[in-house]
């Protein structure tokens, strides 16, 4: 399912922050087009002065990150509906990632992510980053949510 054009977003870059544990310079998304419970689509402008562009290029781990965080932002979408906050969350393994080129600076990444297990604490993801319709990277990921302690 590789989204060719994006659509009207949900959840614009002024409030994205508020769906994410992460704060700047960690954010690596800027917005929501998708988030209808199993599926979640991003987008993301990469700027010069992102922590994980070097040499004019979006790198590996930025990639990753921005993966990670559409997952953590479907994660949010819905606690926020009822006044929650959104949870902490790690990579807890990543599989078969396949990076296909960097992004260029100035360029908007399609990030899809697709939600295939969850049990626990720990959520099986699949992704797919697009930019100008061209497949960058792809992978599953495992990324453990941290809970609030319960008070007794």
């Amino acid at each position: 399912m590789l989204m060719e054009q994006t659509s009207k977003e949900i959840v614009g870059i002024g409030e994205i922050a508020d769906y994410l544990p992460q704060k700047s310079p960690m954010i690596m998304i800027d917005c929501l087009y998708v988030c209808d419970g199993l599926d979640t689509t991003a987008g993301f402008r990469i700027r010069p002065d992102n922590i994980f562009v070097k040499d004019g290029v979006f790198t590996e781990p930025g990639i990753v990150e921005n993966i990670a965080q559409t997952a953590a932002a479907r994660g949010g979408y819905e606690v926020k509906k009822h006044g929650a906050t959104p949870l902490l969350g790690f990579i807890g393994a990543v599989k078969d990632l396949k990076i296909y080129f960097h992004p260029p600076v100035g360029a908007e990444i399609i990030t899809e992510v697709s939600k295939k297990n969850e049990v626990f604490s720990v959520t099986l993801i699949s992704g797919r980053t697009t930019c100008n319709g061209k497949l960058v990277a792809e992978c599953e990921m495992k990324i453990f949510i941290l809970k609030p302690e319960s008070k007794s």
